[in-house]
């Protein structure tokens, strides 16, 4: 009798957790392969949602997922860590050895092999060089940056309601994440005054930095005025144009030679593949660090390497630039492979070519309004929307999710408890 194939999957984010649970159905419950997800962290967040964590105001402690658990009861395994190398001779990933937070090794580095590799190891931002940047920004990549920005800004804010000082807060970035994270700081403050403090808001001295001519550049024009015109009503300062040459303790140097001051610095500009492959792996890499695919989503050099979501580049047959790194894509293609990995195991079927769906764009500017497009598929192709509709509908793409992982029954129960939650706890995080 034959050994079940391996399957690895590498970063538990929207694709990789979508696939791995899929498969544990599919695969692994029946014994048809040993599917094992990797990640570097022991639980999973909606990424999409990682600026309300940052903000503190959403619970976090409710809505995050462990991945053992998770594992357990969908019949995959779970290995904590990330990846340091890949052997592609031997068929065989290498994970960085786990540290204690005093330096100390828990888990010594250690190798993992596989007969097929799914790479989903993400997007973080990319600060392309800019001088001092990692020394002074915050970034909001996971959950644990998140969270580590969230207890710096409970402290300043804390200082700002004490000693009645200005907060000074700049984002760097004005895609999704910069604008959704500027609207939901102002909601965070909003509510925060009232629990003593009517004036805290007006003390809030935001900027939200582009370096491009508009907000929201990968949206259309429409959807970035109408974002640019509620951040301002909210008081949000928007400097497009403004290119960061370096960032400095208490500030950013833009290219004009113009300072912009700053108790907390955020940067959310660019989009880098996370992770540790480089081109010793032998595969075809974009500038950003993406493996390039092709139309199954294998890598372009190796065929048993498949690649998802934000570390994929993929230019669909006809287009003149690759999929966007966005939750919708890696979702899609996740499905894609859930769908049709089974076959290629179980009876070496060949996967077929992935083919994308638009179903559109939102951002969600906190409690204040959402802005969005349909997309192009439906009755009302491309149509603008705003409002309680397109902020619902923001709301149901993580539902979906919730759903996808849970079932409709499990989803209820935990929208539930959220509702409940909410009732008898403050709602943003105090302490």
């Amino acid at each position: 009798m034959s050994t079940p194939p391996r399957i690895l999957i590498l970063g538990g984010g929207v694709a990789g957790l979508t696939l791995a649970t899929r498969l544990g159905a599919s695969l692994g419950q029946p014994g048809h392969a040993h599917i094992t997800l990797v990640d570097r962290s022991p639980t999973h967040v909606w990424k999409p949602m990682l600026h309300t964590i940052a903000a503190g105001t959403w619970d976090v402690s409710q809505q995050q997922l462990s991945y053992i658990a998770h594992a357990a009861s969908h019949h995959f395994s779970y290995q904590i860590g990330a990846l340091a190398g890949l052997d592609r001779t031997a068929r065989q990933v290498t994970l960085a050895p786990l540290l204690a937070q005093d330096g100390s090794v828990l888990v010594a580095q250690r190798a993992l092999p596989y007969d097929l590799l799914v790479l989903a190891i993400g997007s973080r931002a990319n600060d392309f060089g800019t001088l001092g940047v990692a020394e002074h920004c915050h970034f909001i990549d996971s959950q644990a940056q998140a969270e580590a920005f969230n207890a710096t800004l409970r402290g300043r804010v804390l200082r700002s309601v004490v000693q009645r000082e200005v907060l000074r807060i700049v984002i760097v970035g004005g895609g999704a994440t910069g604008v959704e994270l500027a609207a939901e700081l102002c909601s965070m403050l909003d509510t925060a005054s009232s629990y003593g403090d009517e004036r805290i808001l007006d003390r809030l001295h935001l900027t939200l930095v582009e370096s491009g001519p508009r907000i929201l550049a990968a949206f259309p024009a429409h959807v970035s005025a109408s974002s640019a015109a509620q951040l301002e009503r909210l008081g949000v300062a928007l400097r497009t144009g403004a290119r960061v040459m370096a960032a400095e303790a208490g500030g950013f140097r833009l290219a004009d030679g113009s300072r912009i001051d700053a108790d907390l610095m955020v940067w959310a500009a660019g989009v880098k593949a996370e992770g540790a492959l480089d081109d010793s792996s032998g595969l075809q890499l974009t500038r950003a660090r993406q493996v390039v695919v092709g139309p199954t989503l294998q890598s372009s050099v190796d065929p048993a390497i498949f690649v998802l979501g934000d570390g994929a580049s993929f230019t669909p047959p006809g287009a003149d630039k690759p999929l966007p790194p966005t939750a919708q894509v890696a979702n899609q293609q996740a499905l894609h492979l859930a769908r049709h990995l089974p076959a290629l195991v179980r009876h070496d079927k060949a996967v077929p070519p992935f083919v994308f769906h638009d179903l559109g764009a939102l951002v969600s500017l906190s409690q204040y309004n959402a802005f969005g497009t349909l997309g192009k598929f439906g009755f009302f192709k491309g149509l603008f929307v705003q409002g309680k509709f397109a902020q619902l509908s923001h709301l149901l793409l993580y539902r979906r999710h919730q759903i996808g992982l849970h079932g409709v029954w499990h989803t209820f129960v935990m929208w539930l408890a959220e509702r409940l939650n909410r009732r008898v706890k403050p709602r943003i995080r105090l302490s």
